[in-house]
């Protein structure tokens, strides 16, 4: 049953707060509320755009010895920040869910994969190779060396507060980047203690920056008009994402869109159900399903529908609701009011057109929503057209791979597709005719940092993790060397 977090402590985080020391306006700050309790529990500096200039200025300043610094010493800063945040897990942790309502033991989790990109990326650092090539002219020596794009302005979104930092920071570190982080409003304090930590183990000034603000639009547009600035990465909404690809187009910046998605889950008739439904729940319901990567749409073979959606509807009746500070909690709040309305209007709208409610359907007080089942839902649905961020599997029928395939593409974005089989032949063309960036195929939760993370179409630019991730922050350079000729 859910118990809604009451007494959570008004200062839990208050010593993660920057000092305001050197600020244009020390006493312009703005709230945050627990999405949990609905209270203020901490205040932070809400920069403008004079401001930001100043963070423009130092992170320019600090790129010229960055990209100076040896790969070695890059990555011996990138470990120790690695050993910091593993350290400092359950700091972080509480920040997350205190901010945004991720429970605990989901919000350690992430800090683990949020870790995992600071360690891969100490080492990518020392593997920036270049290359050297033939000329037709004897006299000539050809080679291409890699640099750092120049300093960069990451916009993080607050469903992953820690992870979504350190997939672009640790890059852009490793690469001779300098970085300034904008993090969403109502998750700024992770941002703020990441940044913390790199500074507790030595890195620069000016090299990792966070900029915290209530005015997003007024402090981004610092950064777009500033042609020093050369690279934005954004993770968050395709329209956000379209409107600053346009605004990052007058200064010509390199840019890399990590955008909405509407992910398709198709179970087929051979499919293992149990481990299938243990996929869906991990997929689905993963942060009460507030993930640009988890399934929006379940596809599942009419043969098995009735036993999956059975085995789906045990599970998700037996999810534990309730305090995100709890470890025993499953699914907390939503982060808003409103993402908690657009969870309300897509189930309403489904059930108005013939969808059934399974499990759950409704609100429960609070920003909290009920795990929800829903069937019968077809096509002209908003649900199938939306991302909804919330708690709410809607499943469908299909008969013939063709069918589903085609179902499965019909929408503009292209971010993650799972699917479940036991058949090998399945497995290999389905997931070469889904047109997504990202596959899993019997795994619900494919995502690591070593691996590329993006999407085609409305889902994105780029990708970030493994060695893809930091190839975004680096230029190319062609040197041609002409020698003596020989006598």
């Amino acid at each position: 049953m859910m118990s809604l977090a009451t007494n959570q402590p008004t200062d839990a985080v208050d010593w993660v707060l920057p000092s305001l020391e050197g600020r244009a306006d020390n006493s312009v700050t703005y709230d945050l509320t627990n999405p949990a309790t609905g209270k203020v529990f901490a205040r932070v500096p809400d920069c403008d755009a004079q401001e930001a200039m100043a963070f423009a200025n130092a992170s320019v300043q600090a790129f010229e010895n960055w990209k100076a610094t040896t790969a070695y010493a890059r990555s011996q800063l990138l470990r120790k920040w690695f050993d910091r945040i593993v350290a400092g897990v359950d700091e972080i942790a509480t920040a997350i869910s205190l901010e945004m309502g991720k429970p605990i033991s989901e919000a350690r989790g992430e800090v683990m994969y949020a870790a995992g990109f600071a360690e891969w990326y100490a080492e990518e650092a020392k593997r920036l190779y270049g290359e050297t090539f033939s000329s037709q002219h004897e006299h000539k020596r050809l080679y291409a060396h890699r640099q750092p794009v120049g300093p960069v302005y990451a916009v993080t979104p607050w469903n992953f507060p820690a992870a979504m930092i350190t997939r672009k920071v640790a890059p852009a570190l490793a690469a001779g980047c300098t970085v300034i982080v904008k993090p969403a409003e109502q998750s700024p304090l992770t941002a703020i203690v990441l940044e913390k930590f790199w500074h507790e183990v030595g890195g620069p000034k000016g090299t990792f920056q966070v900029i915290t603000s209530n005015r997003p639009a007024e402090v981004s547009n610092e950064f777009f008009k500033d042609a020093r600035i050369r690279k934005l990465t954004f993770t968050g909404s395709t329209d956000v994402g379209i409107l600053l690809y346009r605004q990052s187009a007058q200064t010509m910046k390199r840019v890399s869109l990590e955008l909405g998605g509407h992910a398709p889950f198709i179970v087929f008739a051979d499919a293992d159900i149990e481990r299938a439904a243990d996929d869906i729940m991990a997929c689905k319901f993963r942060n009460a399903g507030q993930t640009c990567v988890c399934t929006n749409r379940i596809y599942v073979h009419r043969s098995i529908s009735g036993k999956l959606v059975d085995a789906l509807a045990t599970r998700v009746a037996a999810l534990r609701v309730g305090d995100p500070s709890k470890a025993e909690t499953q699914i907390g709040p939503l982060v808003d009011e409103q993402g908690l309305k657009k969870v309300q209007e897509h189930v309403e709208d489904a059930v108005s057109r013939g969808a059934r409610v399974v499990v759950g359907g409704n609100a429960l007080g609070g920003l909290y929503f009920a795990p929800t089942i829903l069937c019968d839902v077809a096509p002209g649905m908003r649900i199938l057209e939306e991302e909804t961020f919330g708690p709410v599997a809607p499943i469908l029928e299909f008969d013939s791979v063709d069918e589903v395939v085609a179902a499965a593409n019909d929408t503009p974005f292209g971010l993650a597709a799972y699917l479940w089989t036991r058949d090998l032949d399945t497995a290999h063309r389905v997931s070469e005719r889904l047109d997504y960036g990202i596959v899993g195929i019997n795994d619900g939760a494919p995502s690591t940092a070593q691996a590329p993370f993006g999407g085609v179409k409305l889902s994105g630019l780029g990708r970030e993790g493994g060695i893809w991730g930091i190839q975004e922050y680096l230029d190319t350079k062609f040197v041609s060397v002409g020698l003596n000729p020989r006598s």
